[in-house]
């Protein structure tokens, strides 16, 4: 069965840093573009980041968290992981992994693989 499943969701304080983890199933992740996806309440899900199939992956970011965040790889794994540093509230979403064999699908939101979300909660 295939599957991808987020984890390392909370409740972090503005400032403060959490690292998303997605682990994939009954495929493999080197085979594929992978990215993250967030959706706040209230809005339209928004991509985030993502990081190609080759070796190294070339990476890509949202204006809205550009230096801020990190995407990465671990194939020998199957995972991929985005670390978020300074955090503010507007960063309050549920976080999405995706994961496709074409770029485009994985930035447009239209890729073939999603995992179920993990909820990032930034408040004091």
């Amino acid at each position: 069965q295939v599957q991808l499943v987020e984890s390392g969701g909370g409740l972090v304080q503005p400032g403060g840093s959490l690292r998303l983890t997605c682990a994939a199933s009954g495929f493999s992740l080197d085979h594929y573009t992978i990215g993250w996806f967030r959706q706040a309440p209230g809005k339209e899900r928004e991509y985030v980041a993502s990081i190609t199939r080759n070796t190294g992956g070339s990476t890509h970011y949202a204006d809205s968290v550009k230096g801020r965040f990190t995407i990465s790889r671990d194939n020998a794994r199957n995972a991929m992981y985005l670390q978020m540093n300074s955090l503010n509230r507007e960063d309050t979403a549920v976080y999405y992994c995706n994961a496709d064999v074409i770029l485009h699908r994985v930035r447009t939101g239209t890729a073939d693989y999603w995992g179920q979300g993990t909820q990032v909660t930034v408040s004091s």
